[in-house]
């Protein structure tokens, strides 16, 4: 099984000059035709942003959380979902978005997902520039601990990755899948803190949250950015994300490369 994942890691590798030109391709081509352009691309979750803020801030009169504002509480949560969701959406898809590349014998399909995954990239590094300005907007600059932002993203890549090789190849056969993943990702929005402390939630619940693999990302996020804490001192947790998502990986290579050949037929 190993094999599979190893021999996928190589095609992306091989292929990260025709990753990048067809991402930033696919970047552009969503928002082709508009008047802003990809400006969309940054409007649409920047005035989420403002939206949430405005109702748990303004509105329900949400008080600081661990003494941190809450807007900047709250982004840390929002911006990592934003990209998880963004990217497992469009990387569910991206087989039959590009049906007119499968059928072509010497395109690797297996880095369709991994296009679709670097495309939402491009704006959540956009996001990550605006969480260091947002939070030296309020007094906080940057530390050695923000470096971890940088891991946490690539955990969360390889989470998604593992993921989409499952839920692309299994959409080709059942559409259903697509609205399976939507369906999952609007319960995941609320069912991990995003918008709350894990600490309002009775205890015996917690075990329960933390099988989220998105918990260790959230999480993460805000122990970057605020709580300075090293991925490393959540050891437990560190293990049980790496263990899922190698996991995801497994059998997303495993399945993706069984059903790969009947691609053409179904489409």
């Amino acid at each position: 099984m190993m094999g599979h994942v190893i021999a996928f890691s190589k095609s992306l590798l091989q292929s990260r000059r025709l990753i990048f030109e067809l991402a930033k391709k696919d970047f552009q081509s969503r928002y082709l035709g508009s008047y802003l352009g990809i400006i969309w691309a940054f409007v649409q979750p920047t005035i989420m942003i403002l939206i949430f803020w405005f109702v748990f801030q303004v509105g329900f009169k949400s008080m600081p959380v661990d003494n941190f504002p809450f807007i900047l509480w709250l982004i840390c949560g929002l911006i990592p979902w934003f990209f998880f969701s963004d990217a497992l959406n469009s990387a569910t898809t991206s087989i039959i978005d590009n049906s007119y590349l499968v059928k072509k014998i010497v395109f690797r399909v297996g880095i369709l997902p991994f296009i679709k995954i670097t495309s939402a990239l491009f704006v959540h590094l956009f996001f990550i520039c605006f969480l260091f300005i947002a939070f030296a907007a309020y007094g906080y600059y940057p530390s050695v601990y923000n470096l971890q932002v940088f891991y946490y993203s690539f955990a969360m890549i390889m989470l998604v990755l593992g993921l989409s090789w499952i839920t692309s190849a299994l959409v080709v056969f059942l559409k259903d899948v697509g609205q399976i993943v939507a369906m999952l990702l609007q319960f995941g929005f609320w069912l991990i803190p995003i918008f709350y402390a894990i600490k309002i939630v009775p205890e015996k619940y917690h075990t329960i949250m933390k099988l989220n693999p998105m918990y260790y990302i959230i999480e993460g996020y805000r122990d970057t950015f605020i709580y300075h804490v090293w991925f490393w001192e959540h050891y437990k947790l560190t293990a049980y994300f790496w263990s899922v998502t190698g996991v995801c990986l497994i059998v997303g290579a495993v399945i993706f490369r069984k059903l790969r050949p009947h691609f053409a037929d179904v489409l």
